[in-house]
């Protein structure tokens, strides 16, 4: 009887120390392409989101993304070789790059363009009402032109406050990682809701590249805050090399 009752006490101040967090399971699938005479295979990722308060980490195979805002830290962590990167807030991401990559990357995303149009169209995927919007990024790859159109199904059906997880995400995590300006992620902030499904086609050197993203699941789940956490052993290393690029 006093080993149930101490069972008992110890699951109670488990879940009185665990928060509830936003949970977001989403798979993301990328067509197979041929280009340079190479051939990558078609590839599905699950990718998995968490958000807390003032902390989100997006957690991937390969790569993940966790970010702090208390403490102006995001943390670029690559599972391969057990290494991390710490990147203070706002992050200009190409201070971080491999010295031949800096110029490419300013060049490229210095001329990023976003529009963003609402198509009037609406469509229910899973149980979530979601409306639909064009959106085109135009950029310059090497002195050639690049545009990457996006179909994005969007829904404010969601079990959370969508524009402070989006806020959270662009403000942040994607204008970090695509080098965002601030006009660009105005831009996108005009997609209302959270992106539900995402449908990418770009045409790289003359090869057609498509992805599609599409959330799977959105739950509230307890965790013990680890999953904001770089894993214990990984270390810490002041950029990402060449090999970390691909």
């Amino acid at each position: 009887m006093r080993r149930l009752i101490t069972i008992i006490a110890v699951v109670l101040i488990t879940f009185t120390i665990l928060s509830a967090d936003i949970y977001i399971k989403q798979n993301q699938h990328t067509d197979a392409v041929s280009m340079m005479g190479q051939t990558t295979p078609a590839k599905d990722e699950i990718q998995e989101l968490w958000v807390g308060k003032n902390k989100m980490a997006t957690l991937a195979k390969e790569m993940s993304m966790l970010l702090d805002i208390d403490k102006k830290i995001m943390y670029m962590v690559n599972h391969a070789n057990k290494s991390y990167i710490e990147m203070g807030l706002p992050v200009d991401i190409t201070k971080y790059m491999p010295e031949q990559m800096r110029g490419m990357i300013d060049a490229m995303m210095g001329s990023l363009k976003v529009s963003v149009n609402p198509n009037n169209q609406t469509k229910k995927i899973q149980t979530w009402n979601c409306a639909g919007y064009d959106v085109k990024m135009e950029m310059s790859m090497m002195g050639m032109p690049m545009v990457m159109n996006l179909k994005v199904w969007a829904s404010t059906d969601v079990p959370f406050k969508w524009e402070e997880v989006m806020n959270m995400m662009m403000d942040n995590m994607m204008k970090a990682q695509m080098r965002l300006s601030d006009d660009a992620v105005k831009e996108l902030k005009k997609v209302k809701g959270y992106w539900i499904v995402m449908e990418m086609s770009v045409n790289m050197m003359g090869a057609d590249v498509k992805s599609k993203t599409e959330v799977l699941e959105i739950s509230e789940k307890p965790t013990d805050g680890k999953v904001y956490m770089v894993p214990p052993g990984y270390v810490k290393k002041d950029k990402m090399s060449m090999g970390d690029m691909k």
